[in-house]
């Protein structure tokens, strides 16, 4: 080997040592980086030597795909929990205190006790005071699962936005991916970005990413709705500015397709917009469903009877905002607005013992006819009635024949059932999830060990380079003594 050559040689071997301790110092930095996949150098050989002929990105696209579709599935069902764990909360703690099915027992329970002692006027005003706790929890539980569903669509408005935001943002990533592939150029740092921006779509919307010519990237949903094919395209949404029992959330439209919600406790949902969706599109008003139920219910049970049969019940201990008796199928939001005949609030002028008299409507339905203090007839009659079946509507999704206190049981029962179903999907999905990113993180990542080895290594390469540099710079020096 000639001394031209020589010096060729470590020249070219001290800038592949640059070009790869640049390239190891930016793994380094971003070893903490979930977004940064680890570079390397591909180095070739030629006559003149070992060159850096390109910069290689570590990626598995198979990994990167499992990544995407677990944490769809990840973050719809944690949606769907979140909202399920919302409506538990509407109820109580994990006893269900709030719950109408344990509101209305302690009210039976007081019922019994003021029918054992009818003349003592103290648990006439208890019973009625329950009887308000019974009306106040249906009427708050009404309205905080409206605030569920507002919360819902609120979040779905802000979620869509930012999808929006996510999408141009993923445009202008792969325009850059796409042109300096064109260009030669290296693409890594774009890549990373446009993986990045995949990965945080998917937490909103499920999507499969097609891989075109050119690096160029297509994105569709699960139900191959285009959401983004050269440029990206709109997902448009209408915030509702408030919900009652009966009003609809307006559709989610991707370019102009409407998005559907997702299925069942173990959610179909892919991404969290579809879990929002069946949180206020179908938990929810299911809930609301349930509590109209049982308030009809209460207010047809306490019903007041006319004693001579000639005229039609009226309600008696409970009535609402309608004033007359419901009918046998559901009254959308009377849950709402039920509340304790104000006749028998001591607070309004009432007279608490109507509830044992009877006569809150007048004469007519008076069963206590001789004022007997003793008289516990009409007070049985309630404590037998809450634990009689009654036919409620099969809209409401549980059993239409229960008694009020089983219904109100069985519907803390189908929530409870949704909750834990979904708790347990969730766990899965979330470790299927872990899983995923850990994979992707050890085909793609950086690990310090390896780069540090490496590092290491172009160290030892470097001595080696500069000490033919220095023999060589010896050999020069002494062939110009000698020729001088």
């Amino acid at each position: 080997m000639s001394l031209s050559s020589a010096i060729s040689t470590a020249q070219s071997s001290l800038s592949n040592y640059s070009t790869q301790t640049s390239l190891l110092s930016r793994n380094i930095s971003n070893a903490s980086n979930p977004d940064y996949s680890r570079r390397s150098a591909s180095l070739a050989t030629s006559s003149a030597g070992a060159q850096v002929v390109s910069i290689q990105r570590a990626q598995d696209q198979i990994l990167l795909e499992k990544t995407v579709s677990s944490t769809a599935t990840a973050s719809g069902q944690n949606a769907l929990l979140d909202g399920l764990a919302n409506l538990k909360d509407i109820m109580g703690g994990n006893d269900y205190e709030s719950a109408p099915a344990t509101l209305i027992s302690s009210m039976r329970d007081t019922l019994a006790t003021y029918a054992a002692k009818p003349g003592e006027s103290t648990l006439a005003q208890t019973a009625v005071a329950d009887a308000t706790t019974v009306a106040l929890g249906l009427r708050d539980a009404s309205a905080a699962v409206q605030n569920v569903r507002l919360g819902a669509d609120q979040e779905i408005g802000r979620q869509v936005h930012t999808l929006n935001e996510l999408l141009s943002q993923f445009e202008e990533a792969n325009t850059n991916v796409y042109r300096g592939t064109q260009l030669g150029k290296d693409v890594s740092a774009d890549l990373d970005q446009r993986d990045s921006v995949l990965k945080k779509i998917s937490e909103i919307i499920g999507v499969t990413s097609v891989t075109r010519s050119g690096n160029d990237v297509a994105l569709y949903t699960n139900d191959g709705t285009t959401l983004f094919e050269t440029v990206a395209r709109p997902v448009t949404f209408e915030a509702s500015p408030g919900f009652a029992a009966g009003i609809e959330g307006n559709a989610i439209y991707v370019d102009g397709v409407p998005l559907a919600a997702g299925q069942g406790a173990t959610t179909t949902a892919r991404g969290s917009l579809q879990g929002l969706m069946q949180i206020r599109d179908e938990y929810a008003p299911a809930l609301q469903s349930q509590l109209d139920e049982i308030a009809r219910a209460l207010v047809v049970t306490f019903a007041e009877k006319d004693q001579s049969g000639g005229l039609p019940d009226q309600p008696g201990l409970f009535t609402w905002s309608g004033g007359t008796m419901p009918g046998g199928t559901m009254v959308p939001g009377i849950a709402a607005t039920i509340k304790v005949n104000p006749a028998l609030v001591p607070s309004a002028g009432g007279n608490p013992q109507l509830l044992r008299d009877g006569g809150i409507n007048g004469a007519a339905y008076i069963a206590n006819t001789t004022g007997a203090a003793g008289f516990t007839s009409q007070l049985d009659a309630y404590v037998v009635a809450l634990g009689t079946p009654m036919t409620f509507d099969a809209a409401a999704g549980l059993d239409t024949s229960a008694s009020v206190l089983d219904f109100a049981a069985d519907s803390v029962g189908w929530l409870e059932l949704n909750r834990s179903e979904a708790s347990a999907a969730s766990e899965t999905r979330e470790a299927t999830r872990f899983r995923a990113v850990e994979a992707h993180s050890n085909a793609t990542g950086v690990s310090l060990d390896e780069e540090m080895s490496m590092l290491l290594e172009l160290e030892q390469s470097y001595k080696a380079s500069a000490r033919i540099i220095s023999v060589v710079d010896e050999m020069l020096r002494s062939l110009l003594a000698a020729v001088g």
